[in-house]
């Protein structure tokens, strides 16, 4: 496996203006997240740099781009908010050697190869956690909104704090937020493709800005630093370690889920297949060098990614175009970018926070499942009002649980157990008469399909209902999956059967099923002329068992249901 991503040079004029294009939509939202976090527009502008860079050398998804995004934001602005505020003098340091700490967690999911694992989650926790996050960044643009500083205390202090921040609203900076929503959600589709309506209302708002209204009036996001960031040293304290490494951890499970997922879109557009766990190690890479250089956490960006596979991108070499094109911006351009008004970037996050939250699912799911509704809902009001890792964890347990139930109940219906002829049970004529000669006395377990956990119910419910029986017959022929606790509910039942005496007799046993009983030291308890391949044989041999005679298995004229003589020493 290559360690750099695949790039090639037969689609340079397309990776160039994928690149570039990707790089126009990256500066207002970079600027908007850098912001937002609490970090400042510096360490948006980095973030965008440095993760976009290294995850396009070092990824597995050719045309994924990679910066700060909503859902990343949200927690980085929580871990900036809670260190800050517990260590004033190093809490900012921390902050990033928690995006560090996400990058090599990042790293050791890739190198640990769970990749695949990521993204299974029940689409209506992925759902809900993506809706709340959105709901969350949409109520944290509330005081920018309004043209004041954040209250602190997150989602609850800023709602807590509405009525006075309504009461101290600035009308200047609320009438900039409200013209940069009017621009991106009327701009019209034509002018879309042509120039996005992000840097349309960046723009827009900073002219109106300078010209008509005063500096003193504004506040803008003020002076950002020429030339290449410092180095910023690892920084702990023993009375946070615990909790750093929490947030990394929530950090870097959400910068997964987010590029994994902008991955699969990517490979939709693209018709191809990233490499899942590759993509994580240059996830991880890129976080890794952004907190180092005082950047905040990213991930794939599902718009900026859509944005560059439009516009011609199909390998790595447009990420690293976008990123070049970045550093050209601050290194050169910078003093162009001090006047943007912070109204107009909480004007553009709290778009960003619309956009994030699942409105489509959101109207359906009641309709779909009520079930699926009250998870959805949960985990929304979880990650809104608890914790994000909590709303996750919760979410996909319920949704664990309740999946288990279902799928048990479904494969409980295959677990039968019958003496007699069974509509449900497809039995040819001689095994039908077999069971009929029998009287009763031979019971046929029949068993179907994977043997999960939940269905080790059903099998000792089947199993006790019918207790006077001298020969039992189980069939598994069509069992390719046997669960631990169904195995051990079938060694139950053998074992109570071989107890009282009874023949046990083994059909069809084979694969996966036969090594897990083997181990379970199962199969010593049968004879080895008891482990039979067809079912028509073994109900032959159990009747046999009980009767003491083959003649006595059929009909007194000595033939079997096809009519064929049944040979005199057959005895």
């Amino acid at each position: 496996m290559s360690v750099t991503n695949r790039i090639h040079f037969r689609n340079v004029q397309g990776d160039i203006f994928g690149g570039i294009t990707a790089a126009v939509i990256a500066l207002p939202m970079a600027l908007t997240f850098g912001v937002a976090s609490g970090a400042g527009a510096s360490a948006g502008l980095w973030g965008a740099i440095l993760i976009g860079f290294f995850a396009a050398l070092f990824g597995g998804t050719p045309t994924l781009i990679s910066e700060p995004t909503g859902p990343m934001t949200v927690v980085m602005t929580a871990v900036i908010a809670s260190l800050t505020a517990s260590n004033p003098e190093n809490g900012m340091a921390m902050a990033f050697t928690v995006v560090m700490l996400a990058g090599v967690f990042q790293i050791l999911f890739g190198v640990l190869k769970l990749g695949r694992y990521v993204t299974l989650m029940p689409y209506t926790v992925v759902s809900g956690f993506m809706s709340g996050i959105g709901v969350i960044l949409i109520i944290l643009q509330i005081a920018p909104f309004l043209g004041q500083k954040g209250p602190g205390g997150g989602v609850i202090g800023t709602v807590q704090n509405i009525p006075t921040l309504l009461a101290n609203i600035n009308p200047l900076e609320t009438f900039l937020a409200s013209l940069t929503v009017a621009i991106l959600f009327l701009c019209p589709s034509k002018l879309k493709k042509k120039f996005p309506p992000q840097l349309l209302a960046l723009i827009v708002g900073t002219l109106i800005a300078t010209f008509l209204f005063g500096s003193d009036q504004i506040r803008t996001i003020g002076e950002i630093s020429v030339g290449l960031p410092s180095l910023q040293v690892p920084t702990f304290s023993p009375a946070q370690l615990r909790t750093m490494i929490a947030d990394a951890l929530v950090l870097g499970m959400l910068g997964c889920i987010d590029a994994l997922l902008t991955s699969l879109v990517a490979d939709s557009l693209t018709r191809t297949e990233h490499n899942s766990n590759k993509e994580l190690i240059g996830q991880g890479i890129g976080n890794l060098v952004s907190g180092l250089f005082g950047g905040i956490a990213g991930a794939g960006a599902t718009m900026g990614t859509v944005v560059n596979i439009q516009a011609g991108g199909r390998t790595a070499l447009s990420g690293l175009t976008r990123a070049l094109v970045l550093l050209v911006i601050v290194l050169g351009l910078s003093q162009y970018l001090t006047g943007i008004p912070n109204a107009v970037l909480a004007g553009i996050a709290l778009k960003v926070g619309i956009n994030i939250v699942d409105w489509g699912f959101l109207k359906r799911a009641h309709k779909i499942s009520p079930k699926a509704a009250f998870i959805m809902y949960g985990v929304i009001a979880l990650t809104v009002f608890v914790d994000l890792i909590v709303a996750v964890g919760v979410g996909v347990f319920i949704a664990n649980i309740l999946t288990i139930e279902r799928l048990s109940n479904h494969r409980a219906d295959t677990v039968k157990a019958i003496t007699y002829d069974d509509e449900e049970i497809d039995l040819n004529p001689e095994e039908k008469q077999l069971l009929e000669r029998a009287n009763g006395s031979v019971l046929l377990f029949y068993l179907s399909g994977p043997m999960i956990f939940g269905v080790a119910k059903a099998i000792s419910r089947e199993h006790n209902l019918i207790n006077d029986y001298q020969a039992l017959v189980l069939d598994l022929s069509e069992v390719p999956i046997l669960g631990v606790t169904s195995s051990l509910a079938l060694e139950n039942a053998i074992e109570e059967a071989v107890e009282k005496g009874r023949q046990v007799f083994l059909v069809g046993l084979q694969g996966q099923a036969e090594k897990r009983l083997r181990k379970l030291g199962v199969m010593e308890k049968v004879p080895t002329q008891n482990l039979i391949s067809d079912r028509t044989e073994a109900l032959r041999k159990a009747v046999i068992s009980i009767s003491g005679s083959v003649s006595d298995v059929y009909n007194s004229q000595g033939t079997s249901p096809e009519g064929d003589l049944i040979p005199e020493d057959a005895n």
